[in-house]
C-alpha cells in the first residue's frame, strides 16, 4: 500500500531484508523509499513487520518508544494521511507524523495477501 497521494510517483513492492529511510515527496508526502532510487516510493503491505531506526524524539516521548522499534505498518484511520505503523506498546503513528530520515528495515514482508485454504465439502 501507497498513500494515495504518492500515486504520482513511481512505485515499487518492499521486500523482506532490504533497507529503506523515509523521505519527503515534492507533494510533501512522507513516504519510503530506497536511499539508492529516492524518486520511488516503496509500497508495503498491511501487516509487514519493520524496524524503525532513528525514530524522533518527539515520537519516542509522545508515543513511550524508544529511538529503534519493531513496528507494524498499517492503513491508519481518520485524515489525510493513511500510510502509518503501530509500535509493539499499541501507539499508532502516520509516516508523516515519523517525518524524513527514518531508517526502516523489512524484517517480514507479505509478498501476497494471505487467503484461507478452501475446505472441499464431502458429498455423501
Amino acid at each position: 500500500m501507497c498513500d494515495y497521494s504518492l500515486e504520482i510517483y513511481r512505485s515499487r513492492p518492499a521486500s523482506a531484508g532490504e533497507r529503506y529511510e523515509t523521505r519527503r515527496f515534492p507533494s510533501q508526502t512522507v513516504g519510503v523509499v530506497a536511499p539508492s532510487d529516492p524518486s520511488t516510493a516503496v509500497c508495503m503491505a498491511c501487516d509487514t513487520r519493520l524496524r524503525l531506526e532513528g525514530i524522533p524524539e518527539t515520537i519516542q516521548k509522545s508515543s513511550g518508544v524508544s529511538a529503534t522499534e519493531t513496528v507494524t505498518f498499517a492503513r491508519l484511520e481518520p485524515g489525510p494521511h493513511h500510510d502509518g505503523v503501530v509500535f509493539d506498546n499499541g501507539a499508532q503513528v502516520t509516516l508523516q507524523q515519523l517525518g524524513a530520515g527514518v531508517q526502516v528495515t523489512v524484517e517480514d514482508a507479505l509478498d501476497t495477501p494471505t487467503v484461507p485454504e478452501r475446505q472441499e465439502e464431502v458429498v455423501r
